[in-house]
């Protein structure tokens, strides 16, 4: 259970998609404009994620080498496909918001790379454990990317009003926010790894 915890612990802290390795980018900074929005974005991502890392675990034994990355980008994009009914289903206000980001998790870089850097050399036991530990440090990071921005841009966290309008920064909620928020983020979550 231990070597399971550690991947769990690995791809949330030393190997954290956003503040370490610095993969996903585009969601990260376009999603980010609110809490929800956010930690929306990351479970959707993380969902994926495991759900992937399982199936390609599973299968890495009868995929030809030739064929390896399309059978994983098939793979990512049935997940991505189920992933998004399901929102437009039963979270219409999500898909709205979240937009073309949904089907762009076919393309994330932390996904395919996962797939390829771990999934196809491990058990699916582990694969899932790792997808959980990625999974967990993305969506936490854009969570907390997310609250403050909508914090100092809106003076709100998942729409609960904290802060006085006069206070709102709208830099935050625009994108120039999300570039100077990850940024002060990435330096803190480094200075804290350190320590």
């Amino acid at each position: 259970m231990k070597k399971y915890l550690d991947i769990v612990k690995n791809g949330f802290i030393k190997e954290n998609p956003t503040f370490v390795l610095l993969l996903g980018m585009c969601p990260t900074l376009a999603t980010t404009t609110s809490a929800i929005n956010g930690m929306s974005m990351g479970f959707a991502t993380m969902v994926v994620l495991i759900c992937t890392n399982f199936v390609i675990s599973c299968i890495k034994n009868i995929t030809p080498d030739m064929v390896r990355i399309p059978v994983f980008v098939v793979v990512i994009a049935t997940f991505v496909t189920i992933l998004q009914l399901f929102i437009k289903a039963y979270a219409p206000d999500i898909d709205k918001a979240l937009g073309i980001y949904i089907p762009l998790i076919v393309v994330n870089c932390i996904i395919l790379g996962r797939a390829e850097a771990f999934a196809c050399k491990n058990s699916p036991l582990a694969s899932v454990f790792d997808g959980v530990g990625i999974g967990l440090g993305f969506a936490v990071a854009l969570t907390l990317l997310g609250s403050i921005r909508e914090l100092l841009g809106a003076g709100s966290i998942f729409g609960i009003h904290l802060l006085p309008e006069s206070l709102n920064i709208l830099l935050f909620v625009l994108p120039p926010g999300a570039f100077i928020t990850l940024g002060y983020l990435i330096s803190i979550f480094n200075k804290l790894k350190k320590a």
